[in-house]
């Protein structure tokens, strides 16, 4: 491929110089177009690490097309958009983002401050990094806390300093993300045997749970009135709880009575809320709608 490879004697292990470039590539247009607009619309909305680089990628192919291709590009591109979730910007956390990289490939120990909100303080801890993952809303490094003494889930926006250690160490053999996080709803794995849980919902929202994969061991039945029952295998129950609590009265937990009390305490600290009209409150609340459907269809 022309392409220089290099062996790090420190590293023990091989690399390609960041200076290098890559020969061309004989794209078709779907390829092309598919890599720039993906990369466009991605990095646009997220002009977070990475994703800025993926934009800059494509401009760069864009720019090497013959004039014809561009413009077969083009045309196909203005027909597909691609909308993102609101998403954490890292605004200002370039330096801890590309730290952490240096620190993965290179294997070495960092220490960081950390505005945990489990312990509600800022911490400080020496962390090995094993992977940084981009989930959902954002960036998330994996790695073995000091202070913890295990492994655990750092979100990169919540990393107030990062210093990059001398000390080294090995990532655990036979380490992944998807080992580390197990049947974990989303990114918090939680001690204690996996537990099974059966969620109701009603017909208004049935049919936009069951399109969604939520979780890769969930089943679905539904009932002859059009509802849903939805099953699952989860280890931890906190992060589903606030899953459920997004469709309002149109969900129900069934099982296990644990979850279904994490439900009901937080609908009636809800409800407590709005038991009275609040001193402050904005003359338009009263004006507000009943439940619907959902804002999708």
């Amino acid at each position: 491929m022309g392409v220089p490879l290099v062996y790090d004697e420190l590293r023990q292990g091989y690399h390609l110089p960041g200076t290098c470039n890559l020969a061309p590539a004989n794209f078709t247009p779907d390829e092309a177009m598919a890599l720039i607009v993906l990369c466009h619309d991605v990095g646009s909305q997220l002009p977070a690490p990475f994703f800025a680089l993926a934009r800059r990628a494509a401009m760069k192919l864009e720019r090497t097309l013959p004039d014809r291709l561009r413009e077969q590009v083009r045309a196909k591109g203005y027909a597909v958009q691609i909308q993102m979730p609101p998403t954490n910007r890292l605004e200002g956390k370039e330096a801890a983002y590309e730290g952490l990289l240096q620190s993965v490939s290179e294997r070495r120990s960092v220490r960081i401050r950390y505005r945990s909100l489990a312990e509600d303080e800022v911490i400080s801890t020496r962390l090995h990094p094993y992977r940084l993952l981009f989930s959902r809303r954002s960036w998330y490094v994996i790695g073995r806390s000091s202070l913890h003494r295990a492994a655990r889930t750092f979100n990169v926006g919540r990393i107030a300093a990062l210093e990059l250690l001398e000390d080294r160490y090995e990532i655990p053999r036979g380490f992944s993300v998807d080992r580390y996080l197990g049947n974990a709803w989303h990114l918090i794995p939680e001690p204690g045997p996996d537990r099974e849980i059966v969620i109701h919902f009603g017909r208004k929202v049935a049919q936009n749970v069951a399109e969604v994969t939520w979780h890769k061991t969930q089943r679905l039945e539904f009932r002859p009135d059009g509802s849903l029952e939805f099953h699952a295998t989860v280890s931890g129950l906190a992060e589903v709880s606030w899953w459920v609590l997004g469709y309002g009265d149109q969900a129900e937990v069934l099982a296990p009575p644990e979850l279904r009390k994490i439900v009901a305490g937080h609908v009636a600290r809800l409800a407590g809320k709005y038991d009275a009209p609040h001193p402050a409150i904005h003359p338009l609340a009263a004006e507000a709608p009943p439940l619907g459907v959902p804002p999708y269809s």
